[in-house]
């Protein structure tokens, strides 16, 4: 059996005010040619397909003519896991209709949903999914009036773990006297991984206190998504794929890729697939004169760029800058002021753009302004401001 694993795919992704959709297109080809090439049995989608609950049109196209292509393939089992940026809604809507097709889409991982997936290879069964999505709070925990911040992050954590118990059951029921193996998807952020600026909080107050050694006890082979760079967490069956475009100038130099995970009965190979690049995203660091030498050397012109300025006087650098970016027909993207001592003399020194700042950033600077003396009470409204933000991006 042969699985590619991916995630995280973010179609309709505006970044910076553009649109991905050409990358995404190119993805999409590969993946079909890839799979093909490859042999794959079964695909694996763990997570945030989407980049928005709305997603634009031609996201919605991208995803349908992907699948109605994937559909006609040698792939026989395609298992699709919600993420934190998908909508329940939009990836239940044509739910049936893709079972037909004998794509399975799990959304919200309630009672509702059967988790449990056979994998059939020419009408043989060759292992067995626990296909778990992103695990929203109202379906792992009750909540409970005048709880603590670590109260509820327990709580949180004791809930996922008793659902991934819960589903390996299920499989195991399934499995007996059956020497096959049994995955597991998921959606979150463990112990112990790395991240990119890219990812959003997705449960606040920090990390669940969930480990490779809890993912890994029970299943021959755990497929994550959320975090973007692609990685192993604690042990080599315990793994994120990755992002397959980046998502922000931190994974500029992150090589994308898939899992190609294949099975010998239980016995586990994993090789890492490099995505080949659409666009390059680069990212310099400097003064006016060591970056307008580096906009020579950029010979892809697809390349979106982002500075980090070091100079002493930043707002004219700015334009000189973007004026030369202008004639070499560069895009720039933005521009980062490096606020070192230096620079920072003038009293009515400000950001050049919105660019710099996150809404955590504005809200801070909204907080110095009142010259808040309270630091508890400060800490209590940094973690307010957060679930106000996460619940807002994930509505």
């Amino acid at each position: 059996m042969k699985i590619l694993h991916t995630s995280d795919w973010h179609l309709g992704q505006s970044f910076m005010g553009k649109s991905r959709q050409e990358e995404h297109q190119v993805f999409l080809d590969w993946l079909l040619v890839t799979i093909a090439s490859e042999e794959i049995d079964t695909l694996i989608v763990a997570g945030d397909i989407f980049d928005t609950g709305t997603p634009p049109n031609y996201a919605l196209e991208l995803y349908y003519n992907f699948l109605t292509e994937l559909s006609l393939s040698s792939c026989e089992n395609i298992i699709i896991t919600a993420g934190n940026h998908d909508s329940i809604a939009t990836l239940k809507a044509p739910k049936q209709l893709l079972q037909a097709l004998n794509i399975h889409v799990i959304t919200s991982g309630d009672e509702n949903e059967n988790e449990v997936i056979e994998i059939f290879n020419k009408e043989k069964l060759e292992g067995i999914v626990c296909a778990v999505p992103y695990l929203r709070d109202y379906v792992v925990r009750q909540s409970v009036s005048a709880e603590t911040m670590n109260d509820k992050e327990s709580s949180f954590t004791q809930g996922i773990k008793e659902h991934y118990d819960n589903v390996y059951k299920e499989a195991l029921k399934l499995s007996i006297e059956k020497d096959i193996p049994i995955i597991a998807t998921g959606h979150l952020t463990t112990v112990g991984s790395k991240t990119s600026e890219s990812e959003r909080e997705i449960y606040i107050g920090g990390t669940l206190d969930i480990d490779s050694d809890f993912l890994g006890k029970h299943f021959d082979y755990v497929a994550l998504g959320h975090l973007h760079i692609n990685q192993k967490v604690g042990c080599e069956h315990v793994r994120y794929c990755g992002s397959p475009i980046p998502l922000s100038f931190s994974e500029s130099t992150s090589q994308k890729k898939v899992n190609i995970v294949k099975f010998e009965n239980k016995i586990m190979t994993v090789t890492e697939l490099d995505i080949p690049l659409c666009r390059p995203l680069l990212v310099l660091r400097g003064n006016v004169t060591s970056i307008l030498k580096e906009f020579e050397s950029v010979e892809d012109k697809s390349t979106w760029i982002e500075l980090h300025l070091n100079d002493e006087n930043p707002f004219h650098a700015n334009q000189v800058i973007r004026d030369k970016a202008e004639e070499l027909e560069l895009i720039l993207l933005a521009v980062k002021i490096d606020k070192t001592e230096k620079i920072l003399h003038a009293e009515d020194f400000d950001v050049i753009s919105l660019d710099e700042l996150n809404p955590l950033d504005v809200f801070e600077r909204r907080m110095e302004k009142d010259a808040l003396e309270d630091e508890d009470f400060v800490k209590e409204l940094v973690v307010n401001f957060k679930q106000i933000v996460s619940e807002v991006q994930n509505s």
